[in-house]
């Protein structure tokens, strides 16, 4: 059970104030505001384990998902740091990410193909773009951001990509490289038109459940 709210001063709570998380039990919870933090006491260095009020291990939990899976009831999945740690690693791997890519940020926190998309940046060094509020429901918006910041790989669930397809400039773009998809079946017929509508783009189909860590290469 929570026992802290996350949160920041432009979300209309007060600092030390009791909150009730939104569809929870009415047990209020002491919340900490983010962005008015004072940290200038801390040293800039990396934590250790004395820092910390227990040890961290590869096998402690970075996150929590919930999916309906195929039951249509919400479940939550427990991701450890060495499962996230390895499909980032085998993602920038396999599809050869460097820090010369940027990287879209699109796709909502709450469903599992936004971690790749934070992380494989980060670890890469790339620049990560974010895009604005619900902006991932604009195709015409996402068409015209990917344009503007030269974004070199984005993700689409296939049910999306016929409408943003409608959106690409005559020619393409100058430096889009990749486009992952997932989540759905996507079509050939879907994926060959990607292909004509940005010459030399690749498209990758992924698959995987929460469980396996966002996604697998299929």
């Amino acid at each position: 059970d929570p026992v802290l709210v996350l949160s920041t001063s432009d979300a209309g709570v007060d600092a030390g104030e009791r909150s009730v998380l939104p569809g929870a039990e009415p047990a209020k919870r002491p919340t900490l505001l983010l962005d008015t933090l004072d940290v200038s006491a801390y040293a800039n260095v990396p934590l250790t384990d004395s820092d910390r009020i227990a040890p961290l291990r590869a096998g402690n939990t970075a996150y929590v998902l919930y999916t309906s899976g195929s039951t249509g009831r919400p479940k939550g999945v427990a991701v450890t740091h060495e499962a996230i740690v390895n499909q980032v690693a085998w993602f920038t791997e396999k599809f050869d990410l460097t820090d010369f890519d940027i990287v879209l940020w699109k796709t909502p926190a709450t469903f599992d193909a936004s971690v790749w998309e934070l992380f494989v940046a980060l670890w890469v060094g790339a620049p990560l773009v974010v895009a604005e509020p619900e902006g991932h429901r604009d195709p015409a918006y996402l068409s015209a951001l990917i344009d503007e910041q030269s974004v070199t790989v984005v993700q689409f669930v296939p049910a999306m990509l016929p409408v943003f397809i409608a959106e690409i400039p005559v020619g393409g773009y100058g430096a889009l490289r990749a486009v992952f998809t997932g989540g759905e079946a996507l079509g050939g017929e879907v994926a060959q038109r990607m292909r004509d509508a940005v010459p030399g783009v690749e498209v990758h189909n992924l698959y995987g459940p929460t469980e396996a860590t966002v996604q697998l290469s299929s």
